[in-house]
């Protein structure tokens, strides 16, 4: 496994899956559980973020507890389409964080389901900012490493200061991460068998931008 990858617990995620799994569930149901999904996630993707420590008092006495860095200081981005539902749960979180995108899509047509990138958009003085990249899926890893390039050789992110987050992954796609990008967090919620002869996760859910969007 790769060293840095984080599986985010929680007793909601059980059902939460199941129902988000199902072929039978509509968009609307499947809108609904993976919002509640992803907003767990993005809570523990965030506690991933250096923390400084603080002393508050309570009604009843002193307590040592710790607080986040500046939202001002976040970048939160989606490789668009579907990570767009993971950066407004991590928004609903964090509103004041600051958001970037990059358009990147697979090239369905291609037995390697090749990642082609059509845009990127990030605030100004983002090298100097901890990044949270959002996508639901990590499969290949052709996307998010796609992405991670963008980062890291167009904008001068430092890779120590990325977490990745996602709702499924897959052996095949945080290996090659690890490989390429051993410095790289990976918070996921699901580790899932591996990708069948047309790169789709396996059991997975199907996809997930068209599920959200209901698009399919």
């Amino acid at each position: 496994m790769h060293p840095n990858v984080v599986v985010s617990t929680s007793k909601a995620y059980k059902f939460l899956f199941t129902k988000m799994r199902d072929v039978k569930t509509t968009s609307e149901e499947f809108v609904r559980y993976s919002k509640r999904a992803m907003r767990l996630l993005a809570e523990d993707a965030l506690a991933e973020l250096p923390v400084q420590n603080v002393d508050i008092s309570t009604p009843c006495g002193p307590f040592q507890g710790v607080e986040p860095i500046s939202p001002t200081t976040l970048c939160a981005v989606s490789i668009v389409r579907s990570g767009d539902c993971l950066l407004e749960a991590v928004r609903e979180v964090e509103p004041a964080c600051r958001v970037g995108k990059i358009l990147i899509q697979r090239d369905e047509s291609h037995p390697e389901k090749l990642p082609k990138l059509f845009y990127s958009k990030l605030p100004p003085a983002v090298e100097s900012m901890h990044i949270l990249l959002c996508d639901p899926m990590l499969a290949t890893g052709g996307s998010a490493v796609t992405a991670l390039n963008v980062l890291i050789k167009d904008y001068g992110v430092d890779p120590k200061k990325i977490v990745f987050a996602n709702m499924i992954c897959v052996p095949e796609g945080f290996k090659r991460l690890g490989k390429e990008f051993p410095d790289v967090k990976i918070v996921t919620a699901c580790i899932d068998e591996g990708l069948n002869e047309e790169k789709f996760i396996v059991p997975g859910l199907g996809d997930y931008g068209d599920r959200f969007f209901n698009t399919s």
